[in-house]
């Protein structure tokens, strides 16, 4: 169950917020959370999968420490944000685990699939490329089961959580207002449209929203890489491997140079951020999954660029077995932020 302190203090910091309205403009959290006079759990819950943590609202807050109330709206919302992941995810100590220690599990992960690949290159190949050293059928076997377990983990958690928040009926206009909200990271560009202060104190930066955006988009080129790939496998039986100006390879490249950009600036913009303001016990958990996605995207290109070398079975070993430790765990880290963000839009789009 979700920490009924951490719920507490959430109500008495967005009841005190909700007197003030001084920061009505930052961000959905605002307008959602002036519209409700008693906020149940499950409004708190709500509020908290709102907040992008861009910290705007705790430089402009009069009432911070020293003040006896001792705003930190963003520290405890991340609190609670981080609880109801935990609470909802399926099954729910994997998701506990891997957010505090999730650098070292996701480093054992990759190492642990890496070898395995490496132990099922003995099997015989059959094909050109990569498929020389391991089969597509085996491929198949390895990866649809992986694929399909976190779809119906994330699936279990995201009803959870719809349920929580006391979730209506879906509708396409609530469907077609939070793709545009997500697409723009319309939340981390503040109300202002000057940013967000997450790594630079008082002065506002679009470098957080720039990242994000890179990682989004670095993610979507490659998951839509892996689809033309199999497209032009299966329907027009033209298998890998593929020249540098085929669909899968251009947009594979593309997305795995913007995934490398993307995981490396935030990765720098979470070192220079400030804990207090976040929930640092997870800290671990974050890094590990940014970490996670950067090996994804690096070793993808070291494959390509080494496609030619002795050092290709090596190459594919590692990048598989990154891939695939992405996949198995991705209900438990990071990566699950932005399907219950998503959620949270959709639920944000029907309250208005």
């Amino acid at each position: 169950m979700l920490d009924d302190t951490a719920i507490e203090e959430a109500r008495r910091q967005a009841q005190i917020c909700n007197a003030c309205r001084y920061c009505e403009g930052y961000c959905s959290v605002f307008p959602a959370l002036h519209a409700q006079r008693v906020m149940a759990d499950g409004d708190i819950v709500q509020l908290a999968n709102l907040c992008h943590n861009c910290q705007n609202c705790f430089d402009a807050c009069q009432y911070t420490a020293p003040h006896e109330f001792d705003l930190n709206l963003p520290g405890i919302l991340a609190e609670v944000r981080q609880e109801s992941w935990e609470e909802t995810a399926f099954p729910a100590a994997l998701g506990r685990s891997f957010h505090r220690n999730g650098t070292l599990i996701a480093m054992a992960a990759v190492v642990a699939m890496a070898a395995l690949f490496a132990l099922l290159r003995a099997l015989p190949g059959g094909g050109e490329g990569f498929y020389a050293m391991l089969s597509h059928g085996a491929m198949v076997a390895i990866f649809l089961p992986a694929f399909v377990f976190p779809l119906v983990a994330l699936g279990v958690g995201l009803k959870r959580y719809w349920s929580r928040v006391g979730g209506e009926r879906i509708r396409l206009g609530h469907l077609r207002a939070a793709f545009a909200s997500a697409a723009q990271m319309r939340n981390l560009a503040g109300g202002h449209g000057k940013g967000c202060n997450f790594e630079d104190g008082d002065r506002f930066s679009q470098g957080r929203r720039v990242m994000h955006q890179l990682v989004m988009y670095g993610f979507l080129l490659c998951f839509a890489a892996t689809t033309a790939g199999t497209i032009l496998h299966y329907v027009f039986d033209m298998p890998a491997p593929y020249a540098l100006f085929s669909l899968p390879k251009l947009l594979g490249l593309s997305g795995g140079i913007l995934l490398c950009i993307g995981t490396l600036g935030m990765m720098r913009l979470k070192l220079r951020s400030r804990p207090d303001l976040q929930f640092p016990p997870v800290r671990r958990g974050e890094f590990g999954f940014i970490l996670l996605l950067f090996i994804v995207s690096a070793s993808g290109l070291a494959l390509y660029a080494g496609g030619g070398t002795t050092a290709l079975g090596a190459l594919l070993a590692l990048h598989l077995g990154a891939v695939l430790a992405f996949f198995l765990l991705t209900p438990y880290s990071k990566m699950a932020h932005g399907f219950y963000r998503f959620a949270a839009l959709v639920r944000d789009a029907q309250r208005r």
